[in-house]
């Protein structure tokens, strides 16, 4: 078989599709890295009209209330008065599954919050796992390509399947803190009442004197956190295949709340080199003795959607939703959200989305977007461009600029990949494990692994062995494996 190499859509030579273009190793991603912008926008764009990724979903409504202002960290306006309610929308959703899907299937969980307050929406996209199998966006197309169906047969199980996901991972060695947890039983659930939140990426607080802090985000259920192991996932999946979905709307229906803390770690920016791992990478998590949780705030959940598809199917969230007082970090994962998430929403929901009245902010909107597909919010007059002095659109002036609005970055334009300890605390997370946790770990991944081909089996081992010698042994053994 002649090789074949990797092009652009316009038949370009592309020599490196796994590294983002950035400004040096920890910098922001650059807006002219046309491989990321070619291989991201075509991904958004490839189901119609469900959602590529967590597209099966439920949703509720209520409001959050923060116990104190938060304003020594954030100016953000929700964030300071115990007396203020902020509205919210909740969804939450199965990320891999399609919306046929079963709610118990092993996998990650969304937890997207939107905030209507009053300077905007914040959106709040996270996970139900604290870390990300990946550190770079680029390479997002392909985790959910490996995590999908495959291409000819359309089929999630079996070898095939197995041996698909399996080979990409092994093939990722960052992504071994995230299988810790998403083959414990962390990764299968009936309830979304019970599971927790992360925020996954680092964000910035940012308070009125300009100065910012890094933040990471956490929503702990006020009912405790419960899981279920693979055996009950199994049957729920045949018995009820929406029993998180249904119980999440029967509770609430039947009267009673729902509801998570949310509590942050912090982090001084000039502290991010101090660490002895890159607290800006998505597959790593903050030690909490390091940086202890502070409680924020609670979210009350009480209404339930009046529409399913008006009010789940249609709500969008994006990261690059957010309110001054959050800014973004150059957390590489963060920075390549930005731009597809919207981007995802215009496509599968057209160029207005957010006058859809699930996504529209509380506060009156005021810009020069103009037409599009279901456009209702017309602007009046003469003047649809800025700046102008017919029509009164001037921009607000700007505030005074602080610490945090003009970041320096340097650094030589290249593909590179970040440099970190891909072992270390997949390493400490399996010693620190219960007797029955470690039990739970090994058989969910045997009994995964086992069905893939032997050359992946491998390499795999390899990558366990090097967490601990240990686990590496003991999956060996369970998928009679000779090292």
């Amino acid at each position: 078989m002649p090789k074949r190499y990797l092009t652009s859509n316009q038949g370009a030579p592309v020599t490196d599709d796994q590294n983002s273009l950035s400004v040096g190793e920890r910098g922001p991603i650059v807006l002219q890295d046309i491989v990321f912008l070619e291989k991201i926008s075509h991904f958004d764009r490839e189901r119609i009209p469900e959602r590529v990724v967590h597209a099966k979903g439920a949703g509720a409504f209520g409001f959050f209330i923060p116990y104190n202002s938060m304003a020594p960290f954030t100016k953000a306006n929700f964030l300071q008065d115990p007396e203020r309610k902020t509205p919210v929308f909740v969804r939450f959703s199965v990320a891999g599954s399609s919306v046929g899907g079963a709610d118990t299937v092993r996998d990650i969980r969304g937890f997207a919050v939107k905030f209507y307050t009053e300077e905007g929406n914040y959106d709040l996209v996270g996970n139900h796992i604290p870390v990300f199998p990946i550190r770079d966006p680029i390479q997002f197309p392909d985790l959910f390509h490996a995590l999908k169906p495959d291409p000819v047969t359309n089929v999630r199980g079996g070898p095939i399947a197995a041996s698909r996901f399996w080979d990409f991972m092994s093939l990722r060695p960052e992504s071994m803190n995230f299988l810790t947890y998403l083959f414990a039983d962390n990764g299968t659930v009936k309830s979304y009442r019970t599971i927790p939140g992360y925020g996954v990426n680092t964000y910035k607080w940012v308070n009125l004197c300009g100065e910012g802090v890094y933040v990471k985000y956490h929503w702990e259920p006020c009912e405790g956190i419960e899981y279920i192991d693979s055996k009950t996932a199994v049957q729920l999946a045949g018995m009820d295949p929406d029993v998180a979905s249904r119980d999440l709307f029967d509770t609430i229906a039947a009267g009673h709340t729902v509801e998570f803390e949310m509590r942050v770690q912090i982090m001084n920016l000039e502290d991010e080199c101090e660490q002895a791992f890159d607290p800006l990478d998505s597959t790593k998590i903050w030690p909490e003795e390091l940086f202890p949780l502070m409680p924020v705030g609670r979210m009350v959940l009480n209404k339930n959607p009046e529409n399913f598809f008006v009010e789940v199917e249609q709500s969008a969230f994006s990261p690059a939703a957010i309110v001054p007082g959050i800014d973004f970090s150059n957390d590489r994962i963060l920075q390549g959200r930005i731009f597809p998430y919207g981007d995802t929403q215009r496509y599968r929901i057209g160029a207005n989305y957010l006058q859809l009245p699930i996504n529209m902010p509380r506060k009156s909107i005021e810009n020069m977007m103009q037409d599009g597909a279901m456009q209702t919010m017309y602007n009046e007059g003469i003047a649809n461009y800025l700046p102008n002095t017919l029509g009164g659109g001037m921009p607000m002036e700007a505030p005074q600029k602080g610490k945090t609005d003009q970041e320096f970055v340097s650094g030589s334009i290249a593909r590179q990949e970040i440099a970190d300890d891909n072992y270390c605390q997949a390493r400490f997370r399996y010693r620190t494990m219960t007797v029955m946790e470690k039990k739970h770990l090994v058989s969910n991944i045997v009994e995964s692994l086992n069905q893939a081909y032997e050359p992946i089996q491998r390499r795999m081992i390899e990558h366990f062995m090097q967490i601990d010698s240990e686990l590496g042994s003991r999956i060996a053994q369970g998928i009679n494996l000779i090292i």
